[in-house]
């Protein structure tokens, strides 16, 4: 259960009660399913999807797996966020996973120049993927100042990582846009890959985690899959450039 396909196949509500039960597994096992609705602010149709989408005839059959899993140990001892980063490393080892990081690998082994872009926290992890790629011999750089200037003349193959936990904040979205009208190549590394930065893009990772906020503008969503998949993209990257 909770297998990377399975959570790709989530829409934005199902995506909903999925971040919910991931950050609420104890009290989940003995929850109703009007509770569980209400608490992840969907209606009980919604549970009941994402149930089938988690290869459960219904509800119940779904708390059952849950405490089966909890019977099984594999989520004894341990925090919520620890569980929803032992299922991201379960997911990156899925054959939908490795291919967006060859597919967008590729991109970077052929890139002439690489710019890394984000806002915020995104922005201090493009920093560290422009030095990370740059160690492993392809130079990047990073913009983290959404009213630098693009450039107007480029080379082909020249692409921008974009970071994004959303993948749907306006300005992202309204630079990325304009940076497309000047001939990059886009990739982005996203919550989901369904989001809209993922579907203009020309390569897309999601991570899927569950996503935390303090407040109503504070994203607190781990940011370790990405230090993951920017580690990934660089190391396939190289590979694919020094093959013979």
């Amino acid at each position: 259960m909770f297998t990377y396909e399975q959570i790709q196949s989530l829409n934005d509500l199902e995506f909903g009660v999925y971040n919910y039960v991931i950050q609420h597994i104890v009290e989940v096992r003995t929850m109703k399913i009007r509770e569980l609705a209400d608490n992840a602010h969907v209606s009980t149709t919604t549970v009941l999807n994402f149930c089938n989408k988690m290869g459960c005839k219904g509800y119940s059959e779904f708390k059952i797996k849950l405490q089966l899993m909890h019977e099984k140990e594999e989520l004894a001892e341990l925090t919520d966020d620890t569980v929803a980063m032992m299922d991201f490393f379960k997911k990156i080892n899925t054959d939908d996973f490795k291919d967006q990081i060859n597919h967008s690998a590729e991109i970077i082994a052929n890139a002439s120049s690489v710019f890394f872009y984000g806002i915020g926290s995104s922005g201090i992890l493009g920093q560290y993927g422009a030095r990370y790629l740059s160690n492993m011999g392809i130079y990047a750089t990073h913009i983290n100042d959404p009213f630098y200037p693009i450039p107007q003349e480029v080379k082909d193959n020249t692409i921008l990582i974009v970071l994004s936990v959303s993948g749907e904040t306006s300005m992202v979205l309204h630079r990325v846009s304009e940076y497309k009208q000047n001939n990059f190549k886009i990739i982005s590394i996203t919550n989901s890959d369904s989001s809209t930065l993922s579907k203009i893009s020309d390569g897309a990772v999601g991570y899927y985690m569950p996503i935390e906020k303090k407040g109503p503008i504070h994203n607190i969503t781990t940011q370790v899959p990405v230090i993951h998949i920017i580690e990934t993209l660089a190391r396939k990257a190289f590979e694919i450039k020094n093959q013979p």
